[in-house]
């Protein structure tokens, strides 16, 4: 865990997505990549004394939105000393445009080994059916994502549950992770929740012997729960056991199978849980 990218937008919500690197910089000694998506300013006709907007390129648009940057980027090297002033190594990114391409152009440049980004709510009703920023980021990033809800500050990943459907072939994802969570100090779950929504084609007992055999992974750490929604049955689970880290697993899914007849289990998630939601992406 070489580096980490940190997108941050300085809502409340970054000092939490801040925390969560740090605990994990604290076990690997990660350079932190604090990135900044900056967004020109655009005045608003509406806001304006009279209504009325000073044309493109005038001095008092210039000014207001040269000021605005000065401003965000000192914001962003202040988050950056406070980083080495505690003794961890930071950088600062910043790139003009949307939060998308942005993350997407300083993965590019810095091929960092996960992404640690807050969401910032739940949203309206075509954020959960189309996915907001973040959810883009986590499920098509090319490396793990880990989503920080808003409503959760990290101070510690001591407890990780897995959730899995034992229906496609996860070793590579396992080989990634097992050694994650052991450097994080952190026990592993390994969670099937049935439900009479979710598919259930392959038999379960041939993937646990499987990973079982691969990983010397004991029986007790593989847990089965009903539930009438999986998502439910995940997140009471997680509370059960006061868990600090959810972890999924993303697949590819075809347009019609994404947008229109089932948003996928990874995408609601994202949306909605309360913990800390760690992305992997099934190849």
């Amino acid at each position: 865990m070489k580096k980490i990218l940190i997108p941050i937008d300085f809502s409340e919500n970054a000092d939490k997505v801040i925390a969560a690197a740090k605990i994990i910089a604290d076990k690997y000694q990660s350079e932190l990549l604090v990135l900044h998506a900056y967004e020109p300013y655009i005045a608003d006709v509406n806001l304006t004394t009279g209504n009325v907007l000073p044309g493109i390129g005038s001095p008092d648009l210039l000014s207001l939105s040269n000021e605005l940057q000065q401003e965000f980027q000192e914001r962003l090297e202040e988050y950056v000393r406070k980083l080495v002033a505690e003794g961890y190594r930071s950088t600062a990114l910043w790139y003009p445009g949307g939060i998308k391409p942005a993350v997407k152009q300083a993965y590019a440049d810095h091929t960092p080994d996960l992404i640690i980004l807050g969401r910032t709510g739940e949203g309206g009703f075509l954020d959960k059916l189309i996915g907001s920023s973040a959810t883009d980021i986590a499920l098509h990033a090319s490396c793990p994502v880990l989503v920080i809800p808003p409503q959760n500050k990290p101070t510690s990943f001591a407890s990780t549950v897995y959730a899995t459907q034992l229906e496609y072939a996860e070793n590579n994802i396992l080989h990634e992770l097992l050694p994650f969570t052991s450097q994080l100090g952190s026990s592993v779950k390994f969670l099937k929740v049935h439900s009479r929504t979710q598919p259930d084609i392959q038999p379960d007992h041939q993937y646990m012997a499987e990973l079982k055999a691969e990983f010397n992974i004991s029986d007790d750490a593989f847990v089965s729960r009903e539930a009438l929604h999986v998502i439910d049955g995940i997140e009471a689970y997680c509370d059960e056991i006061g868990a600090d880290l959810l972890v999924v697993s993303a697949r590819e899914r075809s347009f019609i199978e994404e947008f229109l007849i089932n948003p996928g289990l990874t995408k609601k998630l994202i949306v909605h849980t309360h913990i800390p939601l760690l992305v992997y992406h099934l190849t």
